[in-house]
């Protein structure tokens, strides 16, 4: 086990990094990563995991992630330059330090030495510049549009990056923990073999069905972690399969609990179940606003009051989520503005507003179970509701498989969820800033996008916190989301099973249950 003082050294909280980067340059250690002591851990067994968030058209390419099992897979074979902690502090994985100069704009890392890809091939800073470049420039990956203020990524020696941006962003560092940012040998082009730093190797992949994985030979170069012998990771996108197989012991932890059958669970001596509040999904339904009827903002603020928001929550997720204000930054980050209150549902209001539209409907939504669980049950009850205020609302049930490739995005008005990021600045700028390759409401906005760049360099953190607050104040006004609920995260998994802990991040330990697992 580090030290207490040492610990203290390699985490770096969000406090620091706004109030010491710009003004003294920011300073990040590390040694070695924290472990669980040795004795606490055992190695062995094969973890099979039963999760939602899939679909056959997954790919190995990390360009193309978007939803929890690619992350999780993907997080088995490779590493990244940063790591989030179970409290949202950016902690060096890859990387071994960093440090930016006053103004954070230009920044430094140091990369870990002695670690090697599965290939043998040793880890140096080529393969990092390749790793960032993958996702600027001439690229479809979602992880563009949060890499476009960086102007270079520069090697200064086998193990030290120069990446210069912009202007100063204090919070680099959660930048390159986005989950597409993994780490792989330079010049990869064929991502159908995965070759990484990761603690295990790819065995068999059936996107859709089942991937797994075994672990390499050896030590692991994060001690106490990569403990199993193998990981299957199971797709299993119906709720109500998933939890039976936890039940019978067909698997050993799954993903997103249906709310409604937590409490049963929860009183199954077998199972444990891992509930972290305020940091789950962002659950709700997004229009293009360049897109009939939604151009008009009074036909989204009839949507925004046409909604029983606490009817779906109490209904559909049993409780367990928190009333959603039409954005995502969450009840739990430090800038979450929390004067910014939830529309009440308002049928007088919403009839308001679609009569002053001109738009007498009907309007239709697309909702699917494969984009989260209880999305069309959420989309019957927002029908209900729209009744209410005059307004036909048709729900269209679409298929799973692919709805993230065929539907969001695509269709004018379809159900969503969002996952939570580490930052308010990755949370708005993924989805909200003007261009952005995950845009998924066409929303512009120049003081919006003006309010987000000057916010990453602003030292002083009451300021800071008003910019935040008047960003979310204008994209629950004016952008194309309704945003219901912010749920819990709830994963269940065996009493046998360890590791499965809440984090300020994502479910299932921020997808690296496969790596941070062990078998009592």
């Amino acid at each position: 086990m580090q030290d207490a003082h040492h610990q203290s050294r390699i985490i770096l909280d969000r406090r620091q990094l706004i109030t010491g980067a710009a003004a003294l340059g920011l300073t990040a250690t590390l040694g070695a990563l924290p472990a669980m002591a040795q004795n606490a851990v055992k190695r062995g067994g094969t973890l099979r995991v039963g999760m939602e968030g899939g679909s056959p058209s997954d790919s190995l390419d990390p360009r193309t992630y978007a939803d929890s099992i690619p992350i999780f897979y993907s997080l088995m074979f490779w590493n990244q330059l940063v790591e989030i902690d179970a409290k949202g502090n950016a902690v060096p994985e890859l990387a071994e330090s960093w440090e930016s100069k006053p103004g954070a704009a230009e920044w430094i890392f140091k990369i870990r030495k002695g670690i090697t890809f599965g290939s043998g091939k040793t880890l140096d800073a080529d393969d990092v510049i390749y790793s960032i470049n993958l996702h600027r420039g001439e690229t479809k990956s979602p992880a563009k549009g949060i890499l476009e203020p960086i102007t270079d990524v520069k090697k200064l020696s086998a193990h030290q990056v120069q990446i210069t941006m912009k202007s100063g962003n204090a919070d680099l560092p959660f930048v390159l923990s986005d989950y597409h940012l993994v780490i792989v040998p330079a010049g990869t082009t064929d991502f159908s073999k995965p070759d990484g730093t990761g603690a295990y190797a790819l065995v068999d992949w059936q996107p859709g069905v089942r991937v797994t994985a075994k672990r390499k030979p050896g030590n692991y170069w994060k001690p106490n972690r990569g403990n199993f012998d193998a990981v299957e990771i199971r797709y299993i996108g119906d709720s109500a399969a998933r939890t039976q197989a936890l039940i019978t012991g067909q698997v050993d932890a799954v993903n997103r609990l249906n709310p409604k059958t937590v409490g049963l669970l929860s009183k199954n001596k077998s199972i444990t179940v891992s509930r972290t509040k305020g940091t789950g999904n962002r659950y709700g339904f997004v229009a293009l606003l360049d897109t009939e009827p939604f151009k008009s903002r009074d036909v989204m603020l009839g949507l925004k009051y046409g909604i029983d928001r606490q009817k779906v929550i109490d209904n559909v997720f049993s409780g367990y989520a928190s009333l959603g204000n039409d954005q995502t930054v969450g009840p739990a980050d430090q800038f979450y503005n929390a004067n910014l209150k939830p529309k009440a549902f308002d049928p007088d209001k919403a009839k308001f507003h679609f009569k002053k539209a001109g738009v007498s409907g009907p309007i239709e939504v697309q909702v699917s179970d494969g984009c989260y669980t209880g999305a069309i049950d959420s989309g019957v009850m927002f029908k209900e509701s729209m009744a209410k205020a005059g307004m036909t609302l048709d729900v269209k049930r679409v298929s799973g498989d692919g709805y993230w490739d065929n539907i969001w995005m695509k269709a004018p008005f379809c159900s969503v969820f969002w996952g939570n990021r580490p930052t308010a600045d990755l949370q708005i700028s993924t989805q909200f800033l003007g261009g952005g390759a995950w845009n998924d409401t066409h929303f512009k906005n120049a003081t919006v996008d003006k309010l987000v760049v000057d916010a990453r360099v602003e030292l002083n953190r009451a300021k800071r916190k008003e910019m935040y607050a008047e960003v979310q104040r204008l994209i629950s006004e004016e952008a194309g989301m309704v945003c219901f609920g912010v749920g819990d995260q709830m994963d269940g998994g065996s009493v046998k099973l360890k590791g499965l802990e809440p984090h300020a991040r994502y479910d299932m330990n921020d997808n690296r249950l496969a790596e941070k697992g062990w078998f009592a």
